[in-house]
């Protein structure tokens, strides 16, 4: 027995010093890593701080030959000034006598605008004359025309108050014949209800008859029961044969209030017939009468419409002649719209050739522009290079952390349990440290 605890002690003390050799050897590779990890980092550094560096020179010299272009730009802008200047003053002096040419003509038109005008005038004075008259036979004319629709409109409205008449007489009629049906159908009622009371007294009466007979079988079936079979199977017969009589009348029964039934519905449809019938009728005479109310509004309608015609001829006339006297003075304004174009043809000529100086050099500045969005452009790939070089960086700073972190948990393992007296293999000893 002491020489198997001696064999499980020694076996212990082995792999104790097992895991001591083996945590010493990843300890000294972790060490190499974070020794390496931080050589490249360093090296990545020096050639971060170097692109920078270069980047840096790469801007002031861009920078500086940005600023020369922008004091030559500015040489150029003032020479251009100047010029622009020198070519104002002489345009101004071409424009002040162009001025005075068309300051002149002018003048001649406004006099022969003045006569025009005058003459015009004398036009318009005659035709407001020839408006006063036709205005006052337009008057009289609808003078008479409210008088003729006036007499119409009374004949129409002594028309409606006929025909009302005739509908209130008729639906008075109609009413009539209303309650007249009504009262027929109450009679025919009372008269149904009659008759099935009856029916009801003659079915009671006959039930009463049944159950006596019924009885009296009963009656005789027990006096005889004491009698043979044979007369007890000639008894069932005859009440069998009772029975039967009592359901064909019955059937006859059911057959004959059907039949009444029937009678009395076609007569139902035939009421409501006459109704519908009635009231088609008033329906047909109330249509011709709103047909001929139509007929009568349309013929006015035409009527009026006759009369807007001609005023609308009267009125397109006017307006001929109106149009005619404005398309000789749009003729006029249009020779005299040419002679400016003309005039100012020759200002605009020289507008675009400035314009198109001006365009040359913004075209330049354009260029330059773009140039310089290039440069900013890599500048910003390679700021997003760099961050995404620190990405890579933070994310090793992790892992090596992380690896430190399990460093130190197989550290305070390895002391837990060389320290402790019953050390054994047997289990895991980095269970408390896991859980």
């Amino acid at each position: 027995m002491k020489a198997n605890e001696w064999q499980r002690e020694h076996d212990s003390y082995e792999l104790k010093w097992a895991g001591d050799r083996d945590a010493e050897q990843y300890e000294k590779q972790l060490e190499r890593e974070r020794r390496e990890s931080l050589e490249l980092r360093n090296a990545e550094g020096r050639r971060i701080r170097d692109i920078e560096y270069e980047m840096k020179r790469n801007d002031m010299n861009n920078e500086h030959e940005s600023y020369e272009l922008k004091w030559a730009g500015e040489r150029d802008a003032e020479e251009y000034k100047k010029q622009l200047a020198r070519e104002r003053r002489e345009s101004l002096a071409l424009r002040n006598a162009e001025g005075m040419r068309i300051r002149d003509f002018e003048a001649q038109m406004k006099a022969n605008d003045f006569h025009k005008e005058h003459e015009s005038y004398e036009l318009q004075w005659a035709g407001e004359r020839d408006a006063d008259e036709y205005k006052k036979q337009l008057a009289r004319e609808r003078r008479e025309s409210f008088e003729l629709r006036n007499a119409e409109g009374r004949h129409a409205r002594d028309v409606e108050a006929t025909m009302k008449a005739n509908e209130w007489q008729k639906e008075h009629e109609s009413y009539e014949l209303k309650w007249a049906g009504e009262r027929d159908a109450e009679e025919y009622k009372k008269q149904l209800a009659r008759e099935r009371r009856e029916s009801l007294a003659f079915r009671n009466a006959e039930a009463a008859r049944h159950d006596a007979v019924m009885a009296e079988l009963l009656n005789l079936a027990r006096e005889k029961e004491h009698e043979s079979y044979m007369l007890q199977w000639a008894g069932e017969n005859d009440a069998k044969k009772y029975l039967a009589d009592q359901e064909e009348l019955r059937r006859q029964s059911l057959a004959f209030r059907n039949a009444e039934g029937r009678r009395h519905r076609e007569i139902d449809e035939e009421m409501k017939r006459k109704v519908v019938m009635e009231n088609a009728e008033n329906e047909a005479i109330a249509a011709a009468c709103q047909r001929d109310v139509q007929q009568y509004k349309s013929d006015c309608a035409a009527r009026d419409r006759a009369s807007f015609c001609l005023r609308g001829k009267e009125h397109f006339s006017t307006r001929l002649k109106e149009e005619n006297d404005r398309q000789l003075r749009l003729d006029e304004e249009h020779e005299s719209h040419l002679l400016d174009t003309a005039a100012w043809q020759d200002v605009n000529e020289y507008v675009e050739e400035c314009k198109r100086r001006k365009r040359l050099s913004l075209a330049f500045r354009a260029k330059e522009k773009r140039r310089h969005f290039e440069h900013e452009k890599k500048q910003r790939e390679l700021k997003i290079q760099q961050q995404h070089a620190d990405t890579n960086f933070r994310s090793e700073d992790a892992r090596y952390i992380e690896m430190a972190k399990l460093k130190e948990k197989a550290r305070i393992a390895l002391e837990s349990f060389k320290h402790s007296p019953n050390c054994s293999f047997g289990a895991n000893p980095f269970d408390t440290v896991l859980r």
